[in-house]
């Protein structure tokens, strides 16, 4: 085996992880992909020999690609203000995904509520926690990414950490977080306000991605929730389609007609209530989801 055949196979068995790094950095499947991709061709152009752990090599490398795409996303005047919703990741209720990759995405309970969170960050304090909360990258080979002292770096994560503390943290019973989905889409198909109000969370959110430039609907309060879910046009008869899966790893559903994907819906139960509803409904965002979960 040559060096480059010898490269792209250790490459290779660090692309999961590397994915999962990008991932938590970007919220953007289709822009973690493009993370790894340029890892790789900035390893194309590297000296092996120089190179004495390849792995964290590899994540320190993919990190700077990620800051350097955050940097640019906060600098482009054509991005939508206010609330980011990341890309979801759906896999069938009853598995764990359908391979490594999914698998480490899905695994440590990477959930919307997080990343929701992460995205309001500034880009060096989402690299700064990130990489250390998450991946246990230490302080001292943080801070040259970002052009700072290990001491900086340290004082970034801290900050970030305060702001990611006040995520809604998931019920860890996934057959609890089921029979409360359940029962939300029992109440939205036979017009039930009460039953609504009963399983959301007094202070729920509900974000609901549109098509740009309009950016995502936000929606406070239960009461507001409710409503907003008895009144929206044809609401009921999408709940008759809604097929349940995996998102991010907590309970959700995918609403499907004729094997077409009309919304992914994910939800972040805390203390046996719905704290938090994402809605995806984008056309052009659902056609870019592995959606396979529909399959068969």
């Amino acid at each position: 085996m040559d060096e480059h055949d010898w490269l792209a196979k250790r490459f290779e068995e660090h692309r999961p992880h590397l994915r999962a790094v990008a991932y938590r950095m970007l919220g953007s499947l289709a822009e973690a992909d493009d993370a790894v991709q340029g890892t790789w061709l900035r390893l194309g152009r590297a000296d092996p020999g120089g190179i004495h752990n390849l792995g964290g090599w590899l994540t320190t490398l993919v990190a700077r690609e990620c800051l350097d795409m955050l940097r640019a996303r906060t600098s482009r005047r054509e991005e939508p203000l206010g609330v980011r919703l990341p890309d979801p990741i759906v896999s069938p209720q009853d598995g764990d995904g359908d391979g490594p990759e999914q698998q480490v995405l899905l695994a440590e309970g990477v959930g919307l509520a997080l990343l929701v969170v992460l995205d309001t960050l500034a880009p060096a304090e989402r690299l700064a926690f990130v990489l250390h909360d998450m991946f246990a990258v230490p302080y001292s080979e943080i801070g040259p990414l970002v052009g700072r002292s290990p001491a900086a770096a340290k004082m970034l994560a801290s900050r970030a950490r305060r702001r990611v503390q006040g995520a809604a943290v998931p019920d860890a019973d996934l057959a609890r977080q089921r029979e409360v989905v359940e029962a939300f889409f029992a109440a939205a198909r036979d017009g039930d306000f009460a039953a609504l109000l009963a399983v959301l969370d007094p202070d729920v959110v509900v974000r609901a991605d549109r098509a740009a430039p309009t950016g995502v609907l936000v929606v406070r309060g239960a009461a507001a929730a409710a409503e907003q879910v008895l009144t929206i046009g044809g609401f009921s008869r999408l709940a008759r389609l809604a097929q349940p899966a995996l998102v991010n790893g907590a309970a959700g559903v995918v609403m499907a007609a004729g094997g077409r994907p009309l919304a992914v819906v994910g939800f972040t139960i805390r203390h046996g209530k719905i704290a938090e509803i994402d809605i995806f409904a984008d056309a052009a965002r659902l056609r870019r989801l592995d959606l396979t979960v529909l399959d068969g």
